[in-house]
């Protein structure tokens, strides 16, 4: 009888990488998690599945068309699409017992049923931090300084952290009358740089905005210059509205605090198209642009949303974060060849007993070298010598110990440096010196 053979496949939209590149992926993530640290935000991590009714409370818009949701006997359920609104629910769930603010990072995969393309997922990586129960300006600046430190570490090129408020966008919204339609505008608005100018003036058109309405619109998002330029501009519209005039004082506090913190100029901008489609958003929003790939749209993004935890809590408590895509931006490095991941393996070291007769003082070697911190693979494959090395390099560790019959006689080990070629013998109670730079 002939068996049926699956083809292996993942759905599309879904990623996993080879141990090289899976090695430089978790390495990001190690500066990504170093630096959250550093800055004093503790960790957390949320269930994958979270309540419909919860999770979806205050998503609206197109939140609810791009996520998986399903039943489950009696259970409706969906997949977290991010990390923020877990983290509203988190904190109102055990406000009692948290200390306010609350600091916290997390790391996980969220889920979202948008077409899968290019730079876009169906399940990514975010990499979140958020400060809950503070209303302050100087938190709305820590956060950009913080992805500041993280994307130099990254080392891959220059950056823009695009900076707008919300408060300003709607303050403008009711000066033109569009009050009531002010969060689908906002959401127009957020998609202006990947729609064409006529699919932007049809959408407007369409929420029921006059010629004249749109013109002022789009002359108003394309505001540019220095930063200290545009709050000059929007300082001289003279716009009658307590939102936006307390929205430009916020942002003009925000650069100032980033100033005083030493980012540097050229990493941040005011950008009044950037809105953040999502409702929640209340305040100051941010969103990150590789300068050389701008293509991959935003990469790190996020914002003060001073009401998201008022639907689960009596309490306000307000909060301000962001979130780094690492996903997306290393799809984005492989495609433009800046990912070096030439090794298999964390490991340094490979044992090689050459016959089963050393396979106890390979054993013995491998615990020294392990101990000493150094990370070792212990290789027992019955190959010839040849084959031995070829699977060292293969793996791209750098160095091969070999434990031959000559070597455990004479009570020595063979060491093979596979960068340079070079060989030379180390006696058993004393080898691991030769390899001290590898811890």
């Amino acid at each position: 009888m002939k068996m049926n053979i699956t083809t292996p496949r993942i759905p599309s939209g879904f990623n996993e990488y080879l141990p090289a590149e899976q090695i430089e992926f978790n390495r990001l993530l190690d500066i990504v998690r170093s630096v959250y640290e550093k800055y004093g935000f503790a960790p957390l991590d949320t269930p994958i599945l979270e309540l419909s009714e919860v999770l979806l409370a205050k998503g609206g818009g197109e939140t609810e068309q791009q996520v998986y949701r399903f039943e489950r006997g009696r259970n409706d359920l969906t997949m977290r699409y991010d990390l923020t609104v877990p983290l509203a629910r988190y904190v109102a769930q055990h406000e009692g017992v948290l200390t306010i603010p609350f600091r916290r990072y997390q790391i996980g995969k969220v889920y979202r049923a948008e077409r899968a393309q290019a730079g876009r997922f169906r399940e990514f990586y975010q990499c979140d931090i958020d400060v809950i129960g503070s209303r302050s300006t100087l938190i709305d600046a820590e956060l950009p300084v913080i992805i500041n430190e993280i994307f130099e570490r990254f080392g891959f090129g220059e950056f823009t952290i695009r900076l707008n408020n919300r408060m300003i966008l709607n303050g403008f919204f009711e000066a033109l009358g569009l009050r009531e339609q002010s969060k689908d505008v906002l959401r127009v608005v957020d998609k202006i740089e990947k729609i064409s100018v006529d699919s932007f003036v049809d959408e407007l058109t369409q929420l029921g905005l006059t010629q004249e309405q749109i013109v002022t619109l789009q002359t108003f998002v394309s505001l540019s210059g220095t930063n200290d330029e545009v709050l000059a501009s929007l300082e001289s519209l003279g716009i009658d509205s307590p939102d936006f005039r307390l929205g430009v004082e916020k942002l003009s506090e925000l650069v100032a605090s980033l100033r005083a913190m030493k980012v540097p100029e050229s990493r941040f901008l005011i950008d009044l198209k950037i809105a953040r489609g999502l409702d929640y958003y209340t305040g100051t929003v941010y969103e990150t642009i590789l300068d050389e790939h701008p293509s991959i749209g935003s990469v790190c993004s996020g914002g003060r949303y001073d009401d998201l935890a008022s639907r689960y809590s009596k309490t306000q408590l307000p909060g301000v974060g962001v979130s780094i895509g690492l996903t997306r931006l290393f799809y984005q490095l492989k495609e433009a060849g800046l990912v070096t991941a030439d090794t298999q393996s964390l490991a340094r070291v490979v044992v090689l007993p050459m016959t089963p007769a050393e396979y106890s003082l390979a054993g013995e070697v491998a615990t020294v070298l392990r101990s000493a911190g150094v990370a070792t693979v212990l290789y027992s494959e019955p190959n010839d010598l040849s084959k031995k090395m070829k699977y060292v390099d293969k793996m791209g560790c750098q160095y091969a110990v070999v434990i031959g019959a000559d070597e455990a006689r004479n009570g020595v080990v063979s060491i093979k440096d596979m960068r340079s070629g070079e060989q030379h013998q180390a006696p058993l109670d004393d080898f691991v010196a030769s390899l001290a730079d590898l811890k």
